[in-house]
Order: structure tokens, then sequence, then C-alpha cells
């Protein structure tokens, strides 16, 4: 097994990101060399993990050696932004090359907070095509490739991000999901990727004209306590008023969780291999003092349907508009089977569109009442172990890639429909050597629960490093 990494002894070392602040302030380390460091860790591992979207090295080795900072936190600290948010100046391609690159004219809504904080980012990540996909393998793009083992894909759409960060180029990256694209790569990379509740940060124009926003956008880190400084700075820029303030979380909870424990997802058991993981860290949260209860998964089975129902919709959005959305150069023969294969089953169900949207938009109702009974839940992130490049190859025919992803993603997207956080976290790892993410989520606005159980679970057990 080939591990791809870029951790070595120069200033970005094997640091995360809140430790590169402190050796910046301590004047250990300088902005430009924190970015010349990245540039050349991206330069070394690209090659044979395809993350990179787009590169803007320049502009990053311009803001780094700016005589004054930018302001916030991390500033100095470089990072990379995934290929579906505006930034102004580069182009955004989805994952795709149906269309002419053209550059931005202004950031986007999320851009302008993640800017906010000070990060520096070096370009743009690869993802799936639209994000339709859990695994990024792009016929003419190429797939991208698991750090941990280059034969496995990085999960997806957040690919690119997830394997930059846990092969060391950067210590986090911008990620979003809309149906598990922080959970899911988050998981195969080994990595922490917390799924904010609904709102907590902001959307893009044309993802929050969308009937039911399913997308959140956030970070994925090798730490809980990256991810945790960058919601609480994030706050600092954007502060939704319906949310109560997360606040600074900086260590666990004295308080003991009532936690429900689920291996049965809405349509499909997790593998033997994943449910047994998954056991073995409810055993883990039950050492630790928590009272934790095996549960039935309460989701009826419509919303499998339900939530495909929609998301062939948001093909179907694309696909239709394409030309109005991208530019007269788009050119729906260059998209994949996938994208291509939702449209179809959309305009064949668009009459159930309206029910399905209703359905979705009360699934909040279940979680909610499941809240007055647990703290917390914990699910496997994904039913089975990482697949191999190949397996959900876009190329194949549509029905038989569908029905492996759904099979694979089966516990993800719930907390897409009702809004609610939830976090994997790298706690497990499969017979063949690759992380196995587990995941806990809760209620609308709990998100500090949740890192305060993910700090005192990292300290517990403390998660594999690819470097050895």
């Amino acid at each position: 097994m080939e591990r791809i990494h870029a951790f070595g002894d120069d200033a970005l070392g094997d640091l995360d990101a809140v430790g590169l602040v402190e050796a910046l302030r301590a004047g250990r380390v300088s902005p430009t060399e924190l970015v010349e460091a990245a540039i050349a860790r991206t330069e070394a591992v690209n090659p044979a993990l395809n993350g990179l979207a787009h590169e803007a090295y320049d502009r990053a080795r311009a803001r780094a050696g700016a005589t004054r900072g930018f302001g916030g936190y991390f500033d100095g600290v470089p990072t990379f932004i995934k290929d579906n948010v505006a930034v102004r100046g580069w182009p955004t391609m989805q994952g795709t090359d149906a269309w002419d690159p053209r550059p931005m004219p202004t950031d986007g809504a999320f851009a302008r907070v993640f800017l906010g904080t000070g990060l520096v980012p070096l370009g743009k990540t690869q993802m799936s095509e639209f994000g339709f996909s859990g695994s990024a393998e792009h016929p003419r793009i190429g797939p991208v490739r698991n750090p941990w083992n280059t034969d496995f894909t990085a999960g997806a759409s957040s690919s690119g991000s997830a394997a930059f960060v846990a092969a060391g180029v950067v210590p986090m990256a911008h990620v979003n999901d809309g149906g598990g694209s922080i959970r899911i790569p988050a998981s195969c990379n080994g990595l922490v990727g917390l799924k904010p509740t609904r709102g907590r940060l902001p959307l893009d124009r044309e993802t929050a004209q969308m009937p039911l926003h399913l997308v959140a956008n956030g970070v994925v880190s090798r730490s809980v306590r990256d991810t945790a400084a960058f919601l609480r700075e994030a706050e600092r820029v954007y502060r939704n008023p319906k949310l109560a303030p997360i606040g600074d979380v900086a260590q666990p909870s004295k308080q003991r969780l009532r936690i429900g424990v689920c291996t049965h997802s809405i349509s499909r058991d997790a593998s033997p291999e994943i449910r047994e993981l998954t056991l073995k860290t409810a055993a883990l949260l039950e050492e630790l003092g928590h009272r934790v209860t095996e549960i039935d998964n309460p989701v009826p089975a419509r919303f499998t349907d339900d939530f495909l129902i929609y998301w062939s919709f948001l093909a179907f959005a694309v696909v239709r508009g394409g030309r109005r959305m991208f530019g007269p150069s788009f050119d729906r023969t260059r998209l994949d089977n996938i994208t291509l294969g939702l449209e179809r089953k959309a305009a064949r169900n668009l009459h159930k569109l309206p029910l399905a949207i209703r359905r979705l938009s009360a699934s909040h109702r279940i979680t909610a009442r499941q809240g007055a009974e647990f703290d917390a839940l914990l699910m496997p992130t994904l039913a089975e172990v990482t697949p191999p490049i190949g397996h959900l190859d876009p190329t194949q025919d549509f029905d038989t890639v569908m029905e492996r992803l759904v099979d694979w993603v089966a516990f993800t997207p719930l907390q897409n429909a009702t809004g609610d956080p939830a976090i994997s976290l790298p706690l497990a790892e499969s017979a063949n050597g690759l992380p196995v993410g587990m995941m806990l989520s809760s209620t609308r606005g709990r998100e500090a629960r949740l890192l305060e159980l993910a700090y005192e679970l990292e300290e517990a057990r403390p998660w594999a490093r690819i470097q050895g």
C-alpha cells in the first residue's frame, strides 16, 4: 500500500492550523515561508493525487508578502477552496469541463467569510461533477486519489480538499456538503469533517436560491481544535442571528450524554466490518461514562426516494439551464453519465417533486423528537469501507453506478435534509488499513456539543497519522 504525503522538515512541519498561528505569532515562521512550503508540497503530491483544479500561487504569494496583514486569526495560514464557490478573478468549474473557464467578477458570500478569517488560498480543489457523486472520477480530468492508498477513492464531492489536507499540503481546507460531501471525504482520508447547522455559514446566491437548502459550507482538518477555531473565527465575520453562537469551544465537556447508536441506515445495514467498528466506538463512549443505547433508524424508507427526486432536480436545473448559468460555451455532451442520468430521472419525476420537498422539509421533526431522548446519535459515516477507483466510475451505466452510490452513502444525507449538524471523526481503521469515519450528530445549533464530544474522543483514541 503506497501512501502519498508531503510532511517534512519545512516551515509547515506537521503543525495544524492553530499550531501555525502560534508559530507565526512567535516569529518562528513567516506567511511567505508557509505559502512557499505549501506550494512546494502541492507540486510534490498533486501528480499522484490530482486534487488541484485551479492554481493561484502568485496571488497567494502577493497576499503572504504584503507588509500589512489582511486581518483575521488565521492570517498567513495557507489553504484551498473547493471549486464550487465564487472567488473573484478565479473560474468556478464545479468539477466539470463542460464550458470555457471564465473569471468570477466578485467573491461569493461564502468566500467573503472564508477569506475574512485570514486564510490564504493557493487555488481551488477538484470535486465530482456538480458534487453529484461520492467519488471524483471525471473521465477527462481523471480521478482524485486517496493519499492513504492511491488505488482507492478520496471520496467526494470535496475530494481534492480532503486529499490535500490528509497529505499534509495544507492544515485545513474549504469543503461543503449537500449529501455528505464534507463527511464522506473526511471518512475516506482520516480527517475531522463537521457539517454545520443549516444557515450557520452563508451560501453563494445560486445555491441559496434553491427551494431546499441541503448544502452547508465548512472545512476539513486534521485536528478538532482546527475545526473549532475555524467556526469560532467565521462566526466573528458572519453570524446568523437565528442560531445560538458556537463560541470558543476549546476542550471536552464534563457533562455525560445520552447517546443513541444506530448501524442501520434508511435503506440498509452497515456492512459487518463497519458495524463492528461502530459498536467499538459505542463501547468507547460507554467507557468514558456516556449512556449509550442501540436504536433503530426512525426515518421512513421513502426518504431515500424523496432525496433522490430532489437530488435529480438539481441536475435537471443545471443541465437545462446550463447556457444561462455557465455561458454560451456550455456543452451538455461533455457532462458525465451521473449528471445526465439524474437529469433524465428528474424529467420523469417532476410531478413528484413538490411532495418530496415537503416531506424532506418536515424531516427535522423526526430528529427533533429524537433530540428529546438523546443528546447525540452515533452512526457510521459510510455503510461500507472505502471503494477502489473505478467502483463509482461515471462512464458506467447510470443505474449501476447510482445503485452502488446509494448503497455506500446510506447514512449521510439525513442531516442535509434536516439541517442538523453532524461530524465525521477518524476513529477507526478498516482491515485493509484505510481510515473509517464515525459520525456523530445532534439537533439544530448544537455544534458546540459535537465539538466537545469530538475533543474527548480525540484525546481518548488519537487517530492514525498518514506519516506513521
